[in-house]
């Protein structure tokens, strides 16, 4: 939540934030503001409601060399000028943007209150900037010192980026919880929630861990330490992606390029791990998964053991995640019990360590699921299954994102930037790679040469069939747009492997559509739910003809039998849906355990073109944000 920017170099200021934080935007979109200073003396602060282009207007002519900037996404108070950030002490003397929450902002605004401080927002971090300012007037501290100590007294999360008007020379920014970057140029520095924001000046970063903080000099450079003043030395690295990833390339909105460009991000997420025998090859060797993220020694020198050995020796494998990453967690569930023979659960992130789970370090396995890799939620359930001595493992798309870091071992997914709120291709992508880890670690035990062929054939021939589907599928899914356009709820249902896929497409039209939306198992649609069902209820099937395709076909005639509106997926040549349901769409046959992959992508299509014909915005929806780091 929130994206944040800090900029000090030769460039004029107000360009490289406002183009930043476009760029950001995706992190919260509720008002949007400027810090930039210009010389002694003065700070030009700029604030409006709303997306960044009302902001840019106001704030593209500042002039100054050194600035912040900050795109919120509303915690504490409504959104509107009073509240946007960045915010200002007193006597006006810096600026700060904050990402995060501050848990015990109530007993220190009381605190400020009593000493004579008062308030003109209803943020917690407004109660952050007044308590810098009282620390730095009672101990006469210089600015660098005021936060390191303020931040002492703080409970909660935070990626906080300061200016200073009576050091226009000086960066501050400190991270707990909440992601924080440092871009480093020539003789400039920028500091973002998202490299995103620099990625066109600068493709040299140093990832802040959380309890550092980096202070930035025009003249001698930045120095990382820890908030109690240890210096540090961390490595700078190279970003991957190109500048063309983060832009919409002609498409109207992200989410479509996002759905467009699944055949590519799925064979990217395939490549080198996924490998067939050339038809060239004399043998005919089994086709194989390869997969260095799980094929690697774990455990302290002269005492290491391999991961994947662990793995297959489980006896238990607990996938914790939030909204779309659960919902491939729960596919992640079925692959694993079913190839592996391993059980599995699969938890909210959110309620995990709230819960007292039995977590048992020589057995237990948890893995962590997340796109941006820095999910609030997510990473406190890794950090409660570290302190319980369990081994994690991490699947995200983010290269160097903190749960990338803090995991014992992990896959990414390398599908390429995600920058539509709703989520899509991770969600493919995270499938794909618990496919084809199951596969690996089925390989040899539970899973026959035979089978694993089928299976590494099966994956291989995904995004072939994803073009497929969306080639033959657009205008049908277009036309059952303009006629649902309207409607309030909406149900959708499936079984098996393709349940999580039936809440997948749920959480994809209310998120986009803000249509009530609703899925579950379709068998569970008696116990409850078909007293919802009318002529005006249009209800979404996953009716693939797999195992339980009769079963499914039953549940269809049920809602026929009250008038329900049906809209049916099945595999191209089964026709017998066609006079039972108002719209059919097929597509590619799969393995029943890949269909996931390939049922989807008519539900994201689906919610995308309702979602454009009701007007809404698809890639910034209301109250959302793309990477939730706040619990």
């Amino acid at each position: 939540m929130c994206g944040i920017t800090g900029y000090l170099g030769p460039k004029q200021a107000a360009e490289v934030l406002l183009s930043g934080l476009a760029r950001l935007e995706y992190r919260g979109y509720d008002s949007a503001g400027v810090a930039i200073v210009n010389g002694k003396g003065k700070i030009s602060l700029k604030k409006r409601v709303g997306k960044v282009k009302e902001l840019k207007q106001a704030a593209v002519a500042i002039e100054g060399d050194c600035g912040i900037g900050h795109t919120r996404w509303a915690t504490h108070g409504e959104p509107n000028e009073r509240n946007a950030h960045p915010h200002v002490p007193s006597n006006e003397t810096f600026a700060l943007a904050h990402n995060g929450i501050i848990e015990n902002f109530t007993p220190l605004k009381e605190s400020l209150k009593r000493k004579g401080y008062t308030f003109y927002s209803d943020t917690d971090t407004e109660v952050l900037v007044k308590l810098i300012e009282d620390v730095q007037k009672v101990a006469s501290l210089s600015l660098e010192q005021a936060v390191r100590q303020a931040l002492s007294q703080v409970v909660g999360a935070y990626g906080i980026c300061v200016c200073s008007r009576e050091d226009p020379d000086i960066l501050i920014a400190a991270r707990l919880g909440s992601p924080l970057i440092l871009g480093v140029g020539q003789k400039e520095w920028y500091v973002a929630s998202d490299a995103s924001a620099f990625l066109e000046h600068t493709r040299q970063v140093v990832h802040l861990n959380d309890g550092e903080m980096v202070t930035i000099h025009r003249e001698t450079g930045y120095q990382v330490s820890t908030l109690k003043g240890a210096e540090l030395n961390p490595e700078v690295q190279e970003l991957e992606g190109t500048l063309e990833q983060i832009e919409k390339g002609g498409y109207k909105h992200f989410m479509i390029k996002e759905i467009m460009e699944q055949p590519t991000s799925l064979g990217n997420c395939m490549r080198g791990r996924v490998n067939l025998p050339s038809s060239s090859q004399a043998a005919s060797p089994v086709p194989d998964i390869r997969l260095g993220g799980i094929e690697t020694p774990i455990g302290p020198p002269g005492n290491q053991t391999m991961l994947l050995d662990r793995l297959r020796a489980a006896r238990r494998i607990i996938i914790c995640g939030c909204g779309t990453s659960w919902h491939a967690a729960l596919v992640g569930e079925y692959l694993i019990e079913s190839m592996c023979k391993i059980p599995v659960e699969v938890e909210y992130a959110s309620e995990f360590r709230y819960r007292s789970v039995v977590l048992r370090p020589d057995e237990d396995i948890v893995m962590v699921i997340s796109q941006s890799g820095e999910t609030a939620d997510t990473l406190a359930a890794l950090r409660h299954a570290k302190e319980a001595g369990v081994l994690t493992i991490g699947i995200c798309n983010t290269v160097g994102s903190t749960i990338s870091r803090e995991t014992d071992a992990g896959c990414y997914l390398h599908a390429g930037p995600e920058i539509g709120v709703a989520s899509t291709k991770a969600f493919t992508a995270q499938v794909m790679v618990l496919a084809m880890m199951a596969s690996k670690i089925a390989q040899g035990t539970t899973l026959s040469d035979s089978e694993l062929s089928e299976i590494v054939r099966g994956l291989a021939q995904i995004p072939e069939k994803i073009a497929e589907t969306i080639s033959l599928n657009d205008e049908i899914i277009k036309e059952i747009g303009k006629v649902y356009r309207y409607a309030h709820h909406m149900l959708f249902l499936g079984r098996g492997y393709n349940y999580p896929v039936a809440l997948e497409g749920a959480l994809k039209m209310k998120e986009i559509s803000y249509i009530h939306a609703e899925g579950y198992p379709a068998a569970e649609m008696k116990h409850g739910p078909i007293a919802l069902i009318d002529n005006l209820m249009p209800v979404v099937f996953i009716a693939n003809k797999d195992s339980i395709y009769e079963k499914v076909k039953s549940n269809i005639m049920e809602v026929r039998a009250r008038k329900g509106c049906v809209i049916a997926i099945t595999d191209i040549g089964n026709d017998e849906l066609d006079a039972f349901c108002e719209y059919v769409i097929k597509i590619p046959t799969t393995r029943e355990e890949l269909s996931p992959m390939l049922t989807v992508i008519p539900l994201q299509l689906l919610s995308y073109h309702i979602a454009v014909m009701r007007g809404c915005d698809v890639d910034m929806p209301r109250n959302l944000a793309k990477s939730v780091t706040t619990e």
